[in-house]
């Protein structure tokens, strides 16, 4: 099919990093991201340009955007991270196809993006276009943290941020494999709602003595895996509070404080451990063949009902820069872009 010469985006009005950590709150887009017309992109060897039908928004693309994400940014490119949409020059057998993708070479916050064709993940046709669209940061995340949960043997495991929709993946992914998740939230209101999806235990913090809720609930419950999305003192305290042998798995920073780790020696007479997950990084050092089972398990949660998409707001591409801040400020859900508006 032949392509129009140029497209909408919202492009990236800041190279490289900024040195600052606020968070992925965003209450104003214009200091990072404007929205433009723009060149379609051509692909190269390897490469493939996909139609976007729908781009999901992560806290990754709006640490990204700010300068505060792992790779930097390059002026003058569109954001967004992943995407579904349909294959429409390059390549590769899938020309025509729905596909998701990461968007490696163009953003996916834009009418058409290109990544390498090696990424391109065939989608199946009764797969909604929500769960296609973020099907890969948030569920291949939970898929890839879930393993490390059952290789550690204990019958439970903490998150926290367990209202998010990565959270109520994790949660649904332990009562399903019958490995307790003890669900670690802000807020009361979600505590009825985690528990109806198999949480076996949730600690408000911001109830009475969350601390030691905890460690009466660590007194039966042995985890040894605590998927922390926070990084705030709170976290610190519950790893500490944890038996011997506990890893501290980090894979997002809401909170802007720092922790204090109180009790280092911890480290070395039990055994404990502070680590760090980033899905990048796991794809590249995975068996290459985890990564294609993981989505056929994850687009058959979808389609079955084991997962959902839980959707706070779709908003125009033409009119993001004003209404994605409001959607994204809306708890338990998710935001996504349809370039086609």
């Amino acid at each position: 099919m032949a392509l129009p010469d140029t497209m909408k985006a919202l492009v990236q009005l800041h190279d490289g990093y900024a040195g600052t950590q606020t968070g992925p709150n965003i209450d104003d887009m214009s200091p990072f991201l404007a929205l433009q017309y723009i060149p379609v992109p051509n692909p190269g060897e390897g490469q493939a340009v996909i139609k976007v039908h729908l781009a999901a928004v992560n806290p990754s693309d709006i640490h990204f955007i700010k300068g505060e994400y792992g790779q930097p940014r390059v002026k003058g490119m569109p954001a967004g991270f992943e995407a579904v949409g349909e294959v429409v020059a390059g390549n590769t057998p899938l020309l025509g196809q729905r596909v998701s993708f990461f968007a490696s070479a163009s953003g996916t916050w834009a009418e058409y993006a290109m990544t390498d064709v090696t990424g391109l993940v065939p989608c199946r046709p009764d797969l909604a276009e929500p769960d296609a669209a973020g099907q890969l940061v948030n569920p291949l995340t939970a898929i890839a943290m879930f393993d490390i949960v059952k290789e550690s043997g204990a019958d439970s495991f903490i998150l926290n941020a367990a209202g998010s929709q990565l959270g109520k993946l994790l949660i649904a992914l332990g009562r399903d494999h019958g490995i307790a998740p003890i669900a670690v939230v802000r807020r009361s209101a979600q505590a009825a709602p985690l528990k109806e999806l198999g949480a076996a235990e949730v600690i408000v913090t911001g109830e009475m003595n969350p601390l030691g809720q905890a460690e009466t609930i660590f007194e039966t419950r042995k985890p040894r895996i605590l998927l922390d999305a926070v990084g705030d003192q709170f976290t610190s305290d519950l790893f500490f509070a944890m038996s011997a042998h506990a890893r501290w798995i980090n894979y997002g920073k809401l909170s802007t404080e720092a922790p204090a780790l109180s009790q280092l020696g911890q480290m070395i007479f039990q055994n404990k451990v502070i680590e760090g997950f980033w899905l990048t990084r796991w794809m590249k050092q995975v068996d290459p063949a985890r990564i294609p089972a993981a989505f056929v398990e994850i687009q058959d949660r979808f389609v079955t009902g084991k997962w959902t998409t839980d959707v706070a707001g779709i908003v125009p591409l033409s009119a993001a820069m004003n209404q994605l801040p409001e959607v994204l400020a809306m708890p338990d859900g998710k935001a996504f872009i349809d370039p086609r508006g």
